[in-house]
């Protein structure tokens, strides 16, 4: 299962953490909910293999704990979106489809 591209419809922002958009859980297990709206991160897709950190020419990313999380103890959370030049490598090595990049969408 991938991240739905149209999280901003599905869901409601329920809140910021460290300067970017926290858009709310919908059905269990999805109790972290998506992060970011530029670069979204579905936080209960993510598996932290750290990819995404690693390829991004921007720097977008940066490491975060999730303590007792199933898929994984840290995520990667879009800090610097707005830093974002669209350039899809994020996207296109993330192995469980949990980054999606739209530049139209806006918090």
């Amino acid at each position: 299962m991938a991240i739905d591209p149209q999280f901003q419809e599905s869901r409601e922002q329920v809140g910021e953490e460290n300067g970017v958009a926290v858009w709310g859980p919908v059905d269990e297990p999805e109790e972290l909910g998506i992060r970011g709206t530029h670069v979204a991160v579905d936080y209960d897709l993510c598996i932290a293999d750290g990819a995404c950190l690693e390829d991004c020419p921007v720097d977008v990313f940066e490491w975060v704990d999730t303590p007792g999380h199933p898929e994984s103890e840290r995520k990667a959370e879009p800090t610097h979106e707005a830093q974002c030049i669209d350039c899809m490598l994020c996207v296109d090595v993330c192995p469980v489809d949990a980054i999606d990049v739209d530049a139209g969408r806006t918090a």
